[in-house]
């Protein structure tokens, strides 16, 4: 039974990166799209391949996420906490995907996990939860919108005696390389919060001890089924921001991801900090449109998406809170 459970929580962990590749594959690559830098198809595939090599990059959120947030819980009810925590996360990722909402499948992950934590009985780590997820997921969007401004100034003061026609042409081909660079970090950050969540259940079955490496299937498993659903796509989201929030040109497309891929970067390497992927490239997608005036951004769009925000962590709390205590019903 325990080898079962086991399975059957690392099977859901891996169906829960899927979803979180196909919620998220349009922070990657939307803005290369909408400013046709790249078509679709290609923009995905390049965005799956990128996506597999950043999970392989570093694993500093996979230790926030399996040893910072909540006390590693022990058994079959730690397993149970491990399995809603999952459902909590898919749940709310699969209702935001389809109303087209560019919500967090990271905080839909970890509200996921207190919520079932605290169903659970197992201590919720509130520092590392407000250090690495509350603050990180206040402060991110302001650096995006701020610094994608602040790019987007500079370059418009360097092109700005440049032929707006010749210009326009050598940033869809930089675009090419900043949405590489966005889909590395989108890697580097997501696939190694499931990567977190399987060590937290190898622990738990006594598979490997506290602290142990991430082994190597882990990290290929992980990375291949956010590259999968990263392949299927999420056209819903992408529309939203891609088009609904700013019409964006290949100058603005490539300041919003340059900005976004350096904020990642940074949380990753020197903080190990697990920020939304989905917060970031909204934030500066914004600060970008804001050069041209403040109301050429769609704040309406902006609003809800921000509404969407604040709810995704208690929400999918909510749901692994009922889902742990409907599994200690069936299961015990």
């Amino acid at each position: 039974m325990d080898t079962f459970a086991l399975v059957v929580t690392i099977g859901v962990a891996l169906f829960f990166t899927y979803t979180n590749g196909f919620h998220d594959s349009a922070n990657a690559i939307a803005t290369s799209v909408s400013t046709r830098a790249l078509t679709p198809r290609a923009a995905l595939a390049m965005a799956a391949v990128m996506n597999l090599a950043g999970a392989f990059l570093g694993s500093g959120v996979a230790k926030t996420v399996s040893e910072g947030l909540i006390a590693t819980p022990t058994g079959r009810s730690g397993m149970g906490i491990l399995f809603a925590a999952l459902v909590g996360a898919i749940a709310w990722n699969l209702i935001t995907w389809y109303f087209g909402l560019p919500s967090s499948s990271s905080h839909a992950l970890f509200g996921g996990m207190v919520g079932a934590a605290l169903a659970g009985g197992t201590e919720v780590i509130w520092t590392g939860v407000v250090e690495k997820i509350v603050l990180p997921m206040f402060l991110s969007p302001v650096v995006g919108l701020i610094l994608g401004y602040l790019v987007m100034v500079v370059i418009l003061w360097m092109f700005r005696k440049a032929n707006p026609h010749r210009a326009k042409r050598g940033f869809r081909i930089a675009q090419t390389v900043s949405a590489a660079g966005m889909a590395l970090g989108h890697g580097l950050q997501d696939a190694q919060k499931t990567m977190g969540i399987v060590v937290m259940a190898l622990t738990i079955a006594d598979v490997q001890g506290q602290g142990d490496p991430i082994p190597v299937w882990v990290k290929i498993a992980c990375a291949a089924m956010l590259s999968l659903g990263t392949y299927a796509g999420g056209w819903r989201i992408m529309r939203t921001l891609g088009r609904r929030i700013i019409e964006l040109d290949p100058p603005q497309g490539f300041a919003a991801e340059t900005t976004a891929a350096s904020v990642m970067y940074t949380a990753s390497f020197m903080f190990h900090a697990p920020i939304s992927t989905t917060h970031v490239i909204t934030s500066a997608i914004m600060g970008v449109g804001a050069t041209k005036r403040v109301n050429a951004v769609r704040w309406g769009v902006a609003k809800n998406i921000v509404a969407g925000w604040f709810i995704t962590m208690p929400a999918a709390a909510l749901v692994a809170a009922l889902s742990y205590w409907i599994v200690n019903l069936a299961f015990g």
